[in-house]
């Protein structure tokens, strides 16, 4: 807290005024970080382009917002991969605001004809947590070895658009 204080330019007094410990701070942090990947995958969502290209838009957002906010912030990275139970449990409105954006875009892509999806709601609880899942891979640089994001995309994209049953190619 003595770190925060002095960083901050504000008593350790003041800091307790608005957190009362440590992981309040780390909370905090989390919490303003999912903010802004959150606002940034809005962005994404909203931006005029075919379904399929905002579905891979959206999941390399999410992936390399993750990884720049963990390397940025030293001191998060050690607690995110040190205490992942304290993150999920800050993450979850988060969570649930992500699946709801992917359900919206895959319902309007459905209504074009574009994919060929059944379950609307499944498909995007599935996407949501595939993303998840390549979060730590992705951090750590497993992802794909010696693959750039762009020679990525269209490898990802065919297994993407298979899986969505993509009516046009």
């Amino acid at each position: 807290m003595n770190d925060i204080a002095q960083a901050s330019g504000k008593g350790r007094r003041t800091l307790y005024t608005y957190f009362k410990s440590k992981e309040d701070v780390y909370y905090a942090v989390i919490e303003s970080e999912l903010e802004r990947l959150s606002d940034k995958l809005d962005e994404v969502a909203s931006m005029k382009m075919r379904p399929q290209d905002k579905i891979i838009e959206l999941i390399y957002t999410h992936l390399n917002m993750i990884k720049e906010t963990v390397v940025r912030n030293g001191n998060l990275r050690a607690e995110f991969f040190r205490n992942i139970w304290m993150v999920e449990k800050v993450r979850k409105n988060f969570d649930e605001d992500e699946i709801e954006l992917f359900r919206k875009v895959y319902s309007e892509a459905k209504e074009d004809g574009e994919f060929d999806i059944e379950n609307v709601e499944l498909v995007a609880d599935i996407t949501h947590y595939c993303i998840k899942g390549l979060e730590v891979p992705f951090i750590y640089g497993r992802l794909g070895h010696g693959l750039s994001v762009e020679n990525s995309k269209p490898l990802v994209a065919r297994v993407v658009y298979g899986a969505l049953g993509k009516a046009k190619y």
